[in-house]
């Protein structure tokens, strides 16, 4: 269990890293936590980075909500926090941090700010690396031997090998690593039947069907029997403990359970916030909605299922894969034309990419078929075959329901569709620093008391839900 004394927090915490993307950091990680639930260990999931689907993975496993860690979007000190406060109001015995891309891509290639490397860094944490040896053998060794030697400030203890063909290329690969005296914490054989299921953005979540999650839990359990789970839990319990003079002299208090007394004018929680939640509508920060609810009653709701939005001060909807099931959406006519009527009486609402392509007037999907949205962002959604990904930075160029003019925000993009057709006459909340935003120096639509943007925001910066919540009170009271 965690202990916090004076020398900081102890906790048993492993990062799960690659040497790149595609390695199969995800199946490690999912296979890792199912061998110690199994063992009865409650495990806390966090994903560095800003991912959605990777996370809900490791809820289906654990049963626990994973967390996000990403120094962009957070800050170093709100991450250590979050990442405290997670374990302490999940109780758990062991943390699995799984990785970004490979183990030093970060923000630029001039240092390892944003990458695993630098979270591991932050957290004190011992790295495990994940190595793809479907082409290699003994360069294996080559390359986990490079890693470990890049920076010697990251705790590299030993490498996992995945997608090895049979005995005699596993053992060509071992010989290699055990020659350099480098630990071997699994050798996980090459199985189809296993691969996880991708489309566009990635991975499909698990909150869209029960066979994402079923797959995700036939791979954890096929990896779990190919790793050394005990040589593992001696490396997360070796790590030591967590130094933060910046969080006085104990972590703080989980947002869930002890509310802040600077917003207590606004915490009372007579202030009720609709969420969509449902196969569309999916991608939210754990650290998100938990701080949301600190403030406000969270009311969730369905586009697709329910006939209208529920009785509440605000909405937030927040990004997801409306493209998928875009006919459903549209069939819901009642539903759209409630929450355009919402907006249009003045209610905060705050959407974010997917939810932005459901506000506006149509979503074209990727066969060509176009379906009638809510119509309140006068613009149109064609789904596109380039991504757009990066980390954002904007200037408030216009003051809005999450931030007052002048002030910065940083978030991330991460969408295959385009706004075209968009009215001259358009309002933005943000003037793009950073990233692309909707048309590569604007993001953030501004109608009425509504902010539709593609950037994505941590409310780990609690002013941005304060000012959010804030905006909601003021419209429950008019």
């Amino acid at each position: 269990m965690g202990i916090y004394d004076a020398e900081g927090y102890k906790h048993a915490r492993v990062v799960i890293a690659g040497t790149n993307s595609g390695v199969g950091k995800t199946s490690i990680t999912i296979g890792l936590m199912h061998a110690l639930k199994a063992k009865g260990y409650r495990v806390q999931g966090f994903k560095v980075g800003p991912d959605y689907i990777d996370p809900s993975y490791h809820t289906s496993i654990t049963g626990i909500p994973s967390r996000n860690l990403d120094p962009w979007l957070m800050g170093e000190d709100n991450l250590l926090e979050s990442f405290i406060n997670a374990i302490r109001s999940s109780n758990a015995d062991v943390a699995v941090i799984e990785g970004v891309m490979g183990l030093y891509d970060g923000l630029s290639g001039m240092d390892d700010y944003a990458s695993t490397a630098h979270v591991a860094t932050l957290l004190d944490s011992p790295v495990i690396l994940v190595i793809d040896a479907s082409k290699a053998a003994r360069s294996v060794a080559a390359m986990a031997l490079g890693f470990i030697e890049f920076n010697r400030a990251v705790k590299v203890k030993g490498v996992i090998l995945n997608n090895v063909a049979g005995d005699r290329h596993a053992r060509y690969c071992m010989d290699a690593l055990e020659q350099k005296g480098i630990p071997v914490f699994g050798v996980v054989r090459r199985n189809k039947d296993t691969m996880l299921k991708e489309r566009h953005l990635g991975l499909v979540p698990t909150h869209e069907s029960r066979d994402a999650r079923d797959d995700a839990l036939a791979t954890a359990r096929y990896v779990s029997e190919y790793i050394d789970v005990d040589g593992i839990i001696a490396v997360a319990e070796g790590a030591p403990a967590l130094k933060h003079t910046s969080m006085g002299t104990s972590p703080s208090p989980s947002p869930s359970t002890s509310p802040s007394t600077s917003t207590s004018s606004i915490n009372d929680h007579t202030i009720k916030v609709g969420v969509a939640l449902d196969e569309s509508f999916n991608f939210y920060y754990a650290d998100n909605l938990e701080m949301l609810s600190r403030y406000a009653r969270v009311v969730y709701f369905s586009p697709i299922k329910d006939e209208e939005p529920p009785e509440c001060d605000g909405l937030y909807i927040g990004g997801g894969f409306p493209e998928v099931l875009a006919g459903l959406l549209a069939r819901n006519s009642r539903m759209m034309s409630r929450i355009k009527e919402y907006a249009e009486d003045g209610m905060p609402v705050y959407a974010e990419c997917g939810g932005l392509m459901y506000l506006s007037r149509s979503i074209t999907d990727q066969d060509g078929s176009k379906h009638d949205m809510v119509g309140l962002v006068d613009a149109d959604t064609i789904m596109d075959r380039r991504l757009t990904l990066n980390y954002t930075e904007a200037r408030i160029s216009n003051p809005c329901i999450i931030a007052e003019h002048g002030s910065m925000v940083r978030g991330h993009e991460f969408h295959y569709s385009t706004l075209v057709d968009i009215a001259r006459d358009s309002r933005f909340a943000y003037e793009m620093l950073r990233g692309k935003g909707v048309d590569g120096s604007r993001d953030g639509f501004i109608v009425h008391n509504t902010l539709a943007s593609y950037m994505h925001l941590h409310f780990s910066h609690k002013n941005l839900v304060e000012r959010f919540v804030a905006s909601c009170k003021r419209y429950s009271t008019r």
